[in-house]
């Protein structure tokens, strides 16, 4: 999110827009991560160590570099988790922010009764000031976010958040983000340009396997086959008529396919490839 710091009001410590009992500061290590300082979806405020930052709506390049962001992930994203947009977590008693990007386990956290804390997360830094996204990962990762990256838009550069130097570690377009959230590691490269990010998104479809994406890998092997058995009639010199041609380039059943295949090495007529007598 592009991000600018007008004055501001913070809400009471605690304030869930709901009526649920407030939390006084320091009784939990942490406070509920749904345990709001700002309205979500009403206002646009973060809290970050108690300083408010206004989260505006992005601009170009930003928001193009959110949406493939959102786009990779999702197809990345193995059984059991869930990714989300702009989800707004409670990190401390003093900071109520959210990340770009995120994935989190799916359903109730029986420690807590509520969602989980999110695994990943994802920052797209563009006009975002630098002290504010270190900030963020520093309260992140001790909150118990077990990754964080950050998608340096005008640098074209990705990193990951070290807690051990507390600072950010480059990760080369060569990489590869490797995780038990992610259905397939995840190539660095993806998500800063659009060709391959349709390109990982396809792989970790088919990684899933998604139907869709096994019926055209099944028809591709169908079509490979149904043009071997043409290329080795016509090696024989064996004539073959324009609906026998159709008949063969038709099929998309692989066993049939695989016995015409064995029988267009004999056949001495294209009838005979065919013939299911």
């Amino acid at each position: 999110m592009d991000e600018n710091r007008p004055g501001f009001g913070i809400k009471a410590l605690g304030f869930s827009g709901s009526s649920s009992a407030l939390r006084l500061p320091g009784r939990d290590p942490f406070p509920d991560v749904d345990d709001h300082l700002v309205q979500p979806e009403v206002t646009r405020d973060e809290i970050i160590g108690g300083r408010k930052v206004v989260a505006s709506p992005a601009k170009q390049p930003h928001a193009t570099q959110h949406g493939r962001l959102d786009y990779v992930l999702q197809a990345h994203v193995a059984a059991g988790y869930e990714e989300a947009s702009d989800l707004l977590t409670r990190h401390d008693v003093e900071s109520d922010f959210a990340s770009d990007a995120c994935i989190s386990k799916e359903g109730v956290d029986p420690a807590t009764g509520g969602r989980y804390l999110e695994e990943i997360a994802f920052v797209v830094v563009s006009e975002q000031n630098e002290g504010n996204v270190t900030e963020k990962a520093l309260r992140m990762g001790r909150r118990g976010v077990r990754r964080i990256f950050a998608v340096w838009v005008k640098a074209q550069r990705v990193g990951e958040w070290s807690p051990e130097s507390q600072g950010w570690r480059r990760l080369e377009a060569g990489a590869q983000i490797e995780d038990p959230c992610l259905v397939r590691p995840l190539a660095v490269s993806a998500l800063l340009d659009a060709a391959l990010a349709d390109n990982a998104v396809a792989e970790a479809l088919a990684a899933k396997g998604n139907p869709v994406i096994q019926r055209l890998k099944a028809e591709g092997k169908a079509e490979g086959i149904a043009e071997s058995i043409l290329q080795l009639l016509a090696a024989r010199r064996v004539a073959v008529s324009p609906s026998q041609r159709q008949e063969i380039l038709g099929c998309r059943d692989l066993d049939r396919l695989n016995r015409w295949l064995l029988r267009a090495a004999q056949a001495a007529a294209a009838a005979e490839v065919t013939s299911e007598a």
